[in-house]
This record gives structure tokens, sequence and C-alpha cells, in this order.
């Protein structure tokens, strides 16, 4: 019983956005405490499994669970909320223009069409990776937790090396340009360079400001926003079936559909780059995972949230792409130049409904700045490195604590934000923009191969560790194949000879991801041996209660 023990000492009752309820007193409590049906009971704790395993053989880093949730609002977030993150992390600003580029790469409807499918696939099989790993550690912090809890040894490496990719590549700055540049065009202004960089330093400061000081007003927004993406998805959808009834001015709504593969690509660099591209605009699923201290109940909300989630977004992208598709032939998508959204808006409603679409992209890439704000604050700087015990200037004290308001984490908040403004006011953008979409993608591929290979391991050596989830072996190795293709396939030289980013070299981005983990190699080396081997002293850990109820682990210098 220890190992469930562990899990049910914290009982507080707290009110959530949804409804008043008491929260249950553990993560793993049956359904008939939260209202469920009998039936369901022996879902969360295995009988046979409870003093099987030792909760200290499987507890990733320094921290125990009841340490590792103190301070800050606690669980308010209920399936609601989950399922909005999720849904408003994967809705950005990529299905509105991502179909045409997908299409550009494949030369046919029904080609794009099922690498949409594929990408849907595939993400439900990370889902379910991540489900297991979610429902066996409900704590905050994501691939940070599950990575500690596997790789043990060197003690604090995969901390320090997922926290320096999280921190280093975790930025907004894609979204808030998006949204300047779009808000500059619906308001009839010239977009210049450092007009966008002014209005998009505005959005990260004040959505910062808004996670960092009023958090529930957050999480409103947040919900808000995702609930307009959807209605903009929907009324896309709804549009579409009109255009096929014949009932517009478009001439021919079926003839992309006639002969729906004439004309696909036969190169496998041109399928490789498109998924790459599907795949990031399905990125967003794992969101509910940084955050499940937040989360009231969080296996069961986790296990209904994450499969909600991501099958609404999967339903709304296949739809909408129909409808792109019956309002513009192929000639027109690939000539034109403009994003397929746009190019659908101006063909059934004309130039100004064109116009008008800019707005909409606006509110949807600040809906996701909101999203990834809310998750990355949680999972990267405040539990990675602060709470664990990594060095970190002005003390692990600060950095870990929800100062000033005692609820939500402004420290963790900006040191997001620092990297953001960096790269909002890096020049040039036409060129760094892309890159970086491309640096982030690429050291998360790697992070995904060490996930899986790991819940193997789990799986081998700790088979009797409760398991509320259980995710089907095919599922998690034909993720772990896609995944360990996606790192060959970009060294392989694309058909255009110099892929997405001319004139940097088309395999760069992946040295630079990798250059990137490496630096956190290196940072731990020098904490962790170099500098105690140089100077003579040793590593010390002790735990402190802050103020707000926050524990962290503080390291200190021994001779």
């Amino acid at each position: 019983m220890e190992f469930v023990k562990r899990f049910s000492n914290r009982s507080s009752q707290r009110s959530t956005e949804e409804e008043q309820v008491a929260e249950p007193s553990s993560p793993y409590a049956s359904e008939k405490e939260k209202g469920g049906s009998d039936a369901d009971d022996h879902v969360f704790i295995p009988e046979s499994q409870h003093d099987e395993e030792s909760p200290k053989d499987v507890n990733p880093g320094s921290l125990s669970f009841e340490e590792d949730v103190a301070g800050g609002m606690g669980r308010h977030l209920g399936v609601f909320s989950c399922t909005l993150l999720i849904v408003g992390r994967i809705i950005g600003t990529g299905i509105f223009s991502t179909p045409s580029s997908i299409l550009m790469s494949v030369h046919s409807v029904g080609a794009s069409m099922m690498l949409w499918a594929l990408g849907f696939i595939l993400s439900f099989c990370g889902l379910f990776v991540w489900l297991e790993y979610g429902s066996m550690f409900p704590r905050s912090g994501g691939e940070k937790v599950y990575l500690e809890a596997v790789y043990k040894k060197p003690k604090g490496l995969a901390t320090v090396v997922f926290a320096s990719n999280a921190i280093l590549l975790g930025f907004t700055a894609s979204g808030c340009v998006v949204f300047a540049s779009n808000i500059m065009v619906s308001a009839g202004v010239e977009a210049t360079r450092w007009g966008e960089r002014g209005i998009a330093i505005g959005v990260i400061v004040f959505v910062t400001i808004i996670h960092g000081i009023t958090p529930r007003l957050g999480v409103w927004m947040m919900n808000a926003l995702s609930l307009f993406k959807i209605f903009i998805l929907v009324f896309i959808i709804i549009t579409g079936w009109v255009v096929l009834s014949g009932h517009t001015r478009v001439a021919d709504p079926h003839a992309n559909f006639r002969h729906a593969f004439a004309g696909s690509s036969h190169s496998s660099g041109d399928y490789a780059t498109a998924t790459f591209k599907v795949l990031n605009a399905y990125a967003g699923w794992s969101n509910v995972n940084y955050v499940l201290n937040e989360v009231r109940n969080p296996v069961r909300t986790l296990k209904i949230a994450g499969p909600l989630g991501l099958g609404i977004c999967a339903v709304l992208y296949m739809l909408a792409n129909v409808s792109y598709f019956s309002a513009a032939t192929i000639a027109e998508i690939e000539g034109t130049g403009v994003t397929v959204a746009s190019l659908f808006f101006k063909n059934v409603f004309g130039e100004e409904a064109q116009k008008a679409l800019t707005v909409f992209v606006a509110l949807s890439a600040l809906g996701y700045v909101v999203c990834i704000t809310f998750s990355i604050s949680y999972s990267s700087s405040r539990s990675e490195l602060a709470k664990e015990g990594i060095p970190l200037p002005f003390g692990n004290k600060f950095w870990a604590s929800n100062w000033p308001t005692g609820k939500s984490p402004l420290p963790g908040l900006i040191v997001h934000l620092i990297p953001s403004l960096i790269v909002i006011i890096a020049p040039p953008p036409s060129v760094v923009y892309p890159f970086i979409l491309d640096v982030e993608g690429y050291p998360m591929q790697i992070i995904n191969v060490f996930i899986i290979c790991g819940l193997f391991y789990l799986r081998w050596k700790k088979p009797n560790v409760p398991r509320p989830f259980k995710v089907w072996y095919p599922l998690s190795f034909f993720f772990l194949v896609a995944a360990v293709f996606l790192l060959v396939d970009p060294f392989i030289r694309p058909s255009n000879g110099v892929g997405d980013t001319p004139p940097l070299p088309y395999y760069l981005y992946c040295l630079v991801g990798i250059a990137v983990m490496l630096f956190g190699v290196f940072y731990w080396a020098m904490w962790r041996v170099i500098l105690p081997k140089v100077f003579g002293y040793s590593l010390v850990p002790h735990k402190e209660t802050l103020s707000d109820g926050t524990v962290v682990t503080i390291v200190s210098a021994t001779q």
C-alpha cells in the first residue's frame, strides 16, 4: 500500500472553474469516490500490485509526489479546460496555411488527405504513450518527469538536457509575429519590420502578465480563444458543405475529388517534408501532461481530455481540408502564393471576406500564444531547473516560487519570456522564423525516442507499477519507428537541393538542435563533475518549503 499512500496525503478542497467539488485524496482514487460506477473501481488501483514495487524505485526527480504538487492554485483545471488547453495549443495558424504547402509538396489532393490522416494516427500513438506515463506519474513536467523516472543515472543529467532544450527553444515568438503581421494587414497599416516587432513584443509581455498576475483570467482567456478557433473552423466546414452542394459561385466544387491521386509525387523526400508539416500542425496533444499539478482528478481527466481534444482537432482538420479543396483547384492553390484559407474566403465570399480572414488568423495566433505560454511556464523553467536544484542566476528559490501572487509562477514565465523576446528582435525574420520552427521540432524527436525506449524499459524492469492506462505495444513501436525516421530523413538531400531556409544549409537546423542538447550535457558536466573536482567540494542537497508552499531542492557546495 506504500505506493498508493504516497498519493493520498494531499486532500485539500478547492473550487474549479467548472464546478465546486471536493478534490479526491489521490490521483488514483476510484471512480466510485468521484461519482462513477462501481464497475470502474479496479481500474486505478490494481490490488495485486500494491505491494509489488517500492515508490522510491520509480519516483522521478528528487521531490516526492506531495512535495512536487505543493504550492500554487492547486487542482483547479477540469475536463473542459484541459480539453480546450489541447485544442488551443494544436489549432494555431497552421491549419489556415499548412494545407497549401503540403499540397505543393505531394501535388495531389488524395496524397495530401492521406498525410493528414497519417499525422492523426501518429499523434494518437504518441498520445497513448504519454497517457501511460501521465497516469503513472500524475505531476507537472511532461517529458522531464518521464525521463527522470527512467534515466536516473547520471543524476540530474536527464533534467538538465531536457530543460536546456525547453528553455532555449521553448518560445512563442512565431505566434506573436503572426498575430502582429495579420493585425497590421487587417488595419490597413503597412507591416514594417519594427512595427511587427513592437506589436509582437507587446503581445508576449501582455500574455506573461496575465498568466503571472491574474492566472484565472488567463485560463478564461485561453478557453475563450480556443472556443473561437473551433467556431471559425466549424464555419469553414459548413461553408464547404454549401460549396459542395453547388449553391455558390464556385464553378466546379468536385473537380479535385474526381481523380484525387492524379499527379501525386513519387519522391520519398517530398512526403517526409510534408509529414513534418502535418505533425507540426498536430503538435500540442501532450499539453495537459505539462500542467498535471493543476488538474483535478489528473488520471481520469487526462484519459478523457487527451483523446477528446486531439479527436476534435483531427475531425476539424480533415473536414476543413475538404472545404478548402472544394473551393479552389490545385493550379490556383499552387499559383496564387496565398494561404489556402485566404483563397477559400476569396473564391466563396470575395476580396472583402479575404481581408477579414486576417483578423481570424491573428486571434488564432493569440490563442496559441496564450495556451503554450501557460503550459511552458509550468513545465520548463519552474519544475525542470529551479525545483530540482539545478543552479540558476539569482538562486533557485526565486525561480521556483509563485511570486508575487503565491498562485502562479511569474518567475518561470519570465524565463520563458526572455528567449521569446530575443527571437522576436533577432533579424532577419524571413529566415529566422522558418529556421526556428525546424529547430524546435528536431530535438523533440530525439526526446521522443528516449521516452518510448524508456516505456519499454519500465514495462520490462517494473512490470508491477500501477498503470491506470497501458498503451498497446504495436502503437508505441509504430511511433518509435516514425520518430527514428524523422531523425534520419532531414540529413538526406531534399528534392529541391536547398531545403526550406536558403541560403542556410538544409541540415543546419538538425545540427543546431543537437547542439542545444549537447549544451545541456556540458552544463550538467560542469555543475556535477568538473567544478567539484577542480575546487574540491561536494554537492549536498536539502529541501526547503517557500512561503507560498512550494517545495524546492537546494544543492549546497560543501568542502
